[in-house]
């Protein structure tokens, strides 16, 4: 009877861990940077965060028959977006803005932000993106901050430049978001593409995080967001330009903000705590995420 009933306690025990995790869900098969190398990495910093149950879900390749492409996003509380690719089928986005409306997290990740120019709910998600085609101006505005506040550039030309991979600091804007609360006012992140001249309807937008764009490294002399958190409807959207390959996400900072912006994009809080290796404002930090 002892080894039944211990037996019986262990599995519950299983079943409540396994029970407290959140399904997620990765979609990728197309992208001009290397997600079959991020893919799996993100998949193990979403997983080794004790949070998500994670599954992927692989586009056809580029020309192949994307009408075989069907996730069920019904059955996941998160997306994360490491695609940027070729359209979807309609009934799929129309799937998928439903149910980010009703409630369902996402979170973009790097080029996800370039993805789906001529999708007006996809950009309305994500709130600004760059390449594509994109021309910022009245309706699509760059978004910035400039003296302590976010701005709405309008000014007309190209969305979506970066300059030479190279470390940046961080500079967080909104210490209360559950995403940013406890985290350094000021940290490096690891050599990654900067984005700057990020456009579209950038609606429902908070900025997070910024960065100064060098002039000397192509940049704007602006500070651009690199995190961000957008409404739309019920749902919650983080989105992140950081992560341009592997050695950008081994980065503390890029691993850390993608966790908690994960969970609060799926349940709406952070119980995550800022670990003791989190970058300072003069050090970068590194782990090995090996999947």
């Amino acid at each position: 009877m002892g080894y039944l009933r211990g037996t019986a306690l262990l599995l519950l025990a299983v079943a409540t861990t396994c029970g407290a995790q959140t399904k997620a869900l990765i979609i990728d098969g197309q992208n001009n940077h290397a997600w079959q190398q991020t893919t799996p990495v993100l998949k193990k910093i979403l997983e080794d965060s004790g949070k998500f149950k994670v599954d992927v879900a692989t586009s056809p390749a580029k020309g192949g028959d994307m009408s075989t492409f069907h996730p069920d996003f019904s059955t996941y509380s998160l997306v994360v977006s490491n695609y940027n690719g070729e359209a979807w089928p309609a009934e799929v986005n129309a799937a998928f803005e439903k149910w980010v409306k009703q409630g369902g997290g996402l979170v973009a990740v790097h080029a996800a932000d370039n993805a789906f120019r001529k999708w007006t709910g996809y950009q309305e998600m994500l709130a600004v993106g760059g390449w594509g085609g994109r021309q910022s101006g009245p309706g699509t505005p760059m978004a910035r901050w400039r003296d302590g506040r976010q701005v709405m550039d309008t000014d007309e030309g190209p969305c979506g430049r970066h300059g030479a991979r190279k470390p940046f600091a961080v500079t967080m804007r909104d210490p209360e978001h559950p995403v940013a609360k406890g985290l350094p006012p000021v940290w490096m992140h690891a050599a990654d593409e900067l984005y700057n001249h990020l456009c579209g309807p950038a609606q429902n937008l908070t900025i997070l995080g910024t960065a100064f764009s060098d002039p000397e490294n192509r940049g704007t002399g602006e500070q651009e967001p690199m995190l961000m958190s957008i409404q739309y409807g019920k749902g919650r959207v983080f989105h992140t330009t950081l992560g341009h390959d592997v050695a950008a996400m081994q980065d503390v900072g890029f691993i850390v903000t993608l966790q908690r912006g994960a969970e609060w994009a799926a349940t709406g809080k952070v119980t995550l705590p800022v670990p003791p290796d989190f970058p300072t404002a003069t050090e970068v930090k590194v782990r090995q995420v090996v999947p």
